[in-house]
């Protein structure tokens, strides 16, 4: 597996885990949990942010990468 699949799997990982997050915050009859939960999903967002970043580097510098 490439670099850029390793890195769009991951991403796409992310992207799963920050729906569950937000989920788990919606849902969450707990106050403390739901803030929890919500800053888990904003930090998840941020390391997201990264990685779509880091996509479009790959696919700039590595065309055979890109929309694949």
């Amino acid at each position: 597996m490439t670099i850029a699949s390793n890195v769009k799997q991951c991403l796409a990982t992310m992207k799963g885990i920050e729906a569950q997050l937000a989920s788990f915050a919606l849902n969450s009859l707990d106050t403390e949990a739901q803030a929890t939960f919500n800053q888990a999903m904003l930090t998840v967002g941020e390391v997201k942010k990264d990685l779509q970043y880091r996509v479009l580097e790959l696919e700039r510098h590595e065309p055979q990468y890109k929309g694949s």
